[in-house]
């Protein structure tokens, strides 16, 4: 299928962040060409008023959880995690297929064209990746054999899921052991083995809560970050979410080991976590920082427009300073930052990437005025997902409103 996207605001998010008017042909899947395009296409979407930008890139997700939508407000994070074990106990695998369709129509529909997730079942995450169309980096969770409820060993599960799955063209295998508080030394270092055997990323909670990191320290002397480290578990495979307690010390840590960051803000302050990751002395210390929602349970909604506003207020007030992030920045972290992340060649519109592209209806008032100079400004600070008309994945249409 072709498509041509004509006479869009066209936010490239190329090297030079250039934003332009102009045409987009897709072909085969792929960006075929960018400017003033004379072709006959397939489909043609009239892009006046209208901006394109890379599909958004959500780093952070349980999308099965999302029928559990409200079931645990207004507690920390370890009384949340007693309500959802409670639910998940009872779940079915027709449970967390429908529940992840649920969360990845509303994704989609809110301009999000790929999500790293971490549930048990992930096969069933993968039949609604591929029945929706979006780009899924899936990971089966990991935890300690004595903590599991699943049919089987969690890692040996984990490996087969990779396997099945591996070289597919939505659904990319990763394997993900939950956290330290639920995955002792042997488990993590297992994970790792297998990341390494099948040349897979890892996606882990880290240092989300004071509790975790005190508790950790009191059980074994060192905090999360040092143990990992340690254990011979940190590298450039590792996409560490949450990471709010951290010290300098361990930031450089895990720069020196190439581990990237996803930054949750949304859930972090519904979840009273305190504070607020420490993004300045990361970007200081060269690190790659992406955002993620999480679940629906702990956010609320899978809307990375709102992630990316967020996370942009938060660190303003964090640190009594308005130039601490600025909109560039933040729409850095949910595209070209997370596509390098994910090795995905995708997060730009430039000939040659995976076509990966949102379509953002700019004549709503909440999108003006607009002009090249404010077009990001207004990505970041003032438009929704409910300005998304088009989602693109694949050169595929998996989304249009109305």
């Amino acid at each position: 299928m072709s498509i041509l996207i004509k006479n869009a605001l066209i936010v490239t998010q190329n090297s030079k962040r250039d934003v332009k008017e102009g045409d987009i042909y897709i072909e085969d899947g792929k960006i075929a060409e960018i400017g003033k395009v004379n072709v006959e296409a397939d489909f043609v979407i009239d892009g006046n008023k209208r901006i394109a930008m890379p599909g958004l890139i959500n780093t952070h997700n349980h999308v099965p959880m999302t029928f559990m939508r409200g079931i645990a407000d207004d507690v920390d994070l370890f009384e949340f995690l007693n309500r959802v074990w409670k639910v998940e106990e009872n779940m079915t695998k027709e449970d967390i297929y429908r529940g992840s369709l649920m969360g990845i129509e509303e994704m989609l529909r809110t301009g999000t064209t790929t999500f790293v997730d971490m549930y048990s079942y992930e096969d069933e995450v993968a039949r609604a990746v591929k029945d929706k169309g979006i780009r899924g980096f899936l990971g089966w969770a990991v935890v300690d054999e004595e903590l599991t409820t699943q049919g089987g060993t969690p890692v040996k599960n984990a490996e087969n899921f990779i396997k099945e799955y591996k070289g597919d063209e939505l659904v990319t295998p990763l394997i993900a052991p939950h956290a330290v508080y639920t995955c002792g030394e042997e488990t993590l270092l297992k994970s790792k083995e297998i990341a390494e055997k099948h040349h897979t990323l890892i996606t882990i909670h880290i240092a989300e809560t004071r509790k975790e990191v005190y508790d950790h320290r009191k059980k074994t002397g060192m905090r999360p970050v040092e143990w990992l480290d340690k254990i011979g578990f940190l590298s450039n495979r590792v996409i560490g979410a949450h990471m709010v307690w951290l010290t300098l010390h361990e930031i450089k840590l895990l720069s020196s080991k190439g581990v990237v960051a996803s930054h949750n803000p949304t859930s972090n302050m519904k979840l009273g976590n305190g504070g607020a990751m420490p993004l300045p002395e990361m970007l200081q210390n060269g690190m790659n920082v992406t955002l993620g929602t999480d679940s629906v349970v702990s956010n609320n909604n899978l809307d990375m427009f709102e992630v990316m506003k967020f996370a942009a207020l938060l660190h303003k007030n964090e640190r009594w300073d308005p130039r601490a992030t600025n909109a560039q920045m933040i729409l850095d972290f949910a595209t070209v930052n997370a596509a390098k992340a994910l090795k995905l060649n995708a997060g730009s519109i430039e000939e040659g990437k995976l076509a990966d592209i949102v379509i953002l209806d700019a004549r709503e008032p909440n999108a003006q005025p607009l002009t090249k100079d404010n077009a990001i400004s207004n990505i970041v600070y003032s438009i929704n997902g409910l300005n998304v008309e088009y989602t693109i994945v694949n050169g595929k249409i998996v989304y249009k409103k109305n």
